[in-house]
């Protein structure tokens, strides 16, 4: 299961890059708005990181939050796309939340297997 998960986590970080450095006509849009849509990849991010790496969660939430950065900056480089702060912000916001509630997951599912007779 641990690969099932670490796979689906790098390939949505994969699908993130592309759609945030690819063309943009060829990006998935929602009806969310760009902080909304910003909000939803990256709480995804953080809650497939969060469940596929639970050894050392601070190890994992540095690099959410770094990958979250170097998806910003690399905007500075793609042609029509820009680099915001407020973006930045949202993101690692969105994909710290996405951990979080990858934590209390994994936390009451051990509760629940050690209370089980």
């Amino acid at each position: 299961m641990t690969i099932i998960l670490r796979l689906a986590a790098w390939g949505l970080a994969a699908a993130i890059a592309f759609a945030t450095l690819g063309p943009a006509e060829q990006r998935p849009h929602l009806n969310l708005g760009q902080n909304g849509e910003h909000a939803l990849a990256f709480v995804l991010l953080g809650l497939a990181f969060g469940l596929a790496h639970t050894r050392s969660r601070s190890l994992t939430a540095a690099f959410v939050i770094a990958y979250t950065g170097l998806i910003e900056i690399m905007q500075f480089w793609a042609p029509g796309r820009h680099a915001r702060m407020e973006d930045f912000v949202v993101d690692a916001l969105a994909g710290s939340l996405g951990l979080v509630a990858a934590a209390a997951f994994d936390w009451t599912l051990k509760r629940t297997r050690q209370s089980a007779p």
